[in-house]
């Protein structure tokens, strides 16, 4: 592979073919990883995809954002890099939510913000209710009150963070003024970017992705991109579309209450192509020349 590839991860044949960029099979890893597995699985995958992530893509595209929680093997390879990084996430969940059984797709900033290496957590984005009172107890509270992590929402009530003492979440009334809050605060800070898109940030006019979804538009994202660019390191993308019946019951059944909507197939051709104007349109941001 040419490092200045991008690298498709391919569970499930929703990233349509891009310009310079590299694919690997790995539908027989569907079932296993899709949604949440183990960490033993986690740790198997990751050798799977050593040789090919040995060739430090630049971007990492791997579908559905149910396979969101993959990001923390591309993370690893930072490890040894010889100085912290900021983790900045593009995300309409804030993915730190608890998880009794291994890793999955909500859960995984908990896990990324254990790295001793990742200096912050940034989610931006967020219009779930996930960050509301009533789900209080399902957010790892912890790296949220030491500052390892922060919400930046958009119109949610954040009310509950404060009488607890979380100060550097905040929501606000539109993703402009989230947009210019963030760029003041990254700018206080000098660590290299890895940044993470889920595109269920964006709004359903822009594309439909596996989750429910938040407001940002997709020139936005250009924007908040542009703020961070020069520091960027690598990046990942997930929140294709794709449709998938799981043979595990116990999976069927944790998607189901997690809410996720059918996808119907006829619009399926559709949704997948707007994904890929928007991947070709990442691709031009991020890897100019």
């Amino acid at each position: 592979m040419d490092p200045t590839d991008a690298l498709i991860l391919n569970f499930d044949d929703s990233v349509l073919p891009l310009s310079r960029s590299t694919g690997i099979d790995l539908g027989t890893w569907q079932e296993e990883i899709r949604f949440g597995c183990r960490m033993s699985s986690l740790r198997r995958l990751q050798a799977a995809i050593v040789l090919a992530l040995a060739q430090q893509p630049r971007i990492v595209f791997m579908g559905s954002g149910d396979y969101h929680h993959v990001t923390c093997l591309l993370l690893e390879r930072y490890r040894n890099l010889g100085q912290p990084i900021q983790l900045v996430v593009f995300d309409n969940h804030p993915d730190n939510m608890r998880y009794a059984f291994g890793i999955h797709c909500g859960s995984w900033v908990w896990h990324a913000s254990r790295l001793p290496f990742v200096a912050q957590v940034h989610v931006l984005g967020i219009t779930s209710t996930d960050v509301e009172a009533a789900h209080a107890w399902e957010n790892h509270l912890r790296p949220l009150m030491a500052d390892k992590v922060r919400y930046w929402c958009v119109g949610r009530n954040l009310s509950w963070m404060k009488r607890l003492g979380i100060k550097h979440s905040h929501s606000f009334s539109s993703m402009q003024l989230l947009l210019k809050a963030f760029a003041e605060t990254i700018a206080t800070t000098a660590e290299p970017i890895y940044l993470s898109i889920d595109k269920d940030v964006l709004a359903p006019e822009d594309a439909h992705t596996n989750w429910d979804q938040g407001v940002m538009r997709v020139e936005e994202l250009q924007q908040a991109i542009s703020l961070v660019g020069k520091r960027i390191i690598a990046v990942d993308v997930v929140g294709e579309v794709s449709a998938y019946r799981y043979n595990s019951l116990f999976k069927r059944v944790l998607s189901g209450m997690d809410g996720q909507p059918a996808i119907p197939q006829e619009d399926l051709a559709e949704w997948q192509a707007q994904h890929q104007r928007i991947n070709e349109a990442l691709l031009e941001s991020l890897m100019p020349g």
